[in-house]
């Protein structure tokens, strides 16, 4: 497991890390839309759909090997809505995430998923969606380099923000403080620069921004302007 510091290191000193959602890129265009982050975005997330665990097809292992293929360095933050996800792990472990995000929900044997993730020299992530508590990660939270918090229902971009999922990040953090773990803290849905810094302050680490970033003009300036908001408070 990735241990507190080298995950200190992750950060490497920035309030938060963040990661434009390729699935609100236009894929005809979507070599043009990561040029157009122009080296702000920390992470690329890439989200797997199976049309079955949520209501919505995306993507594939081929995308996430044609990304590594062309941008070799890139941190490629990979989550999979899948179902089983036993069934899925060796084709995208196989492609070339950094990080490999699985759902609580999704999995049989949630512990032996992230064993198998780790052993094959990749981070493991493991995600909740809005309506299950942070507690049942209880069991496995000592093995995973980042929990992810689904802060919509997973399926499509463009959702709003579901508030009182802020609460799960607090709890997380404090148990990873009274622990001495050392996972990073995500969130996905609904992230922009007018609510990033009360979730950075609950103390999440990393957040997924999709038509935040891709919807507008400019993306790479809707990234600094979430720099700038966490950095005021």
């Amino acid at each position: 497991m990735a241990g507190p510091l080298q995950l200190k290191e992750l950060k490497n000193g920035r309030e938060i890390i963040i990661a434009p959602s390729l699935l609100s890129a236009d894929i005809l265009n979507m070599e043009r839309h990561i040029g157009e982050l122009k080296g702000e975005a920390d992470w690329l997330h890439v989200d797997i759909m199976d049309g079955h665990f949520v209501p919505n097809l995306s993507y594939g292992p081929a995308l996430v090997s044609a990304l590594r293929k062309r941008y070799p360095q890139v941190f490629l933050d990979v989550h999979i809505m899948v179902e089983p996800a036993e069934d899925f792990l060796d084709m995208f472990l196989s492609a070339g995430a950094t990080l490999l995000t699985v759902h609580l929900e999704a999995a049989k044997h949630i512990h032996r998923v992230l064993q198998k993730i780790k052993d094959s020299g990749v981070m493991a992530g493991v995600s909740i969606n809005p309506g299950t508590a942070a507690e049942p990660l209880l069991p496995v939270l000592h093995m995973a380099d980042l929990v992810l918090v689904m802060s919509v229902n997973p399926g499509y971009g463009g959702q709003s923000f579901i508030a009182e999922t802020i609460d799960k990040v607090r709890w997380l953090s404090k148990v990873r403080s009274e622990r001495g773990w050392g996972y990073l803290i995500e969130m996905d849905g609904g992230v922009g620069p007018k609510n990033v810094a009360e979730i950075a302050a609950a103390g999440c680490d990393a957040v997924v921004a999709g038509s935040a970033v891709f919807g507008q003009p400019e993306p790479s300036e809707v990234i600094k302007e979430m720099r700038r908001s966490v950095q005021r408070g």
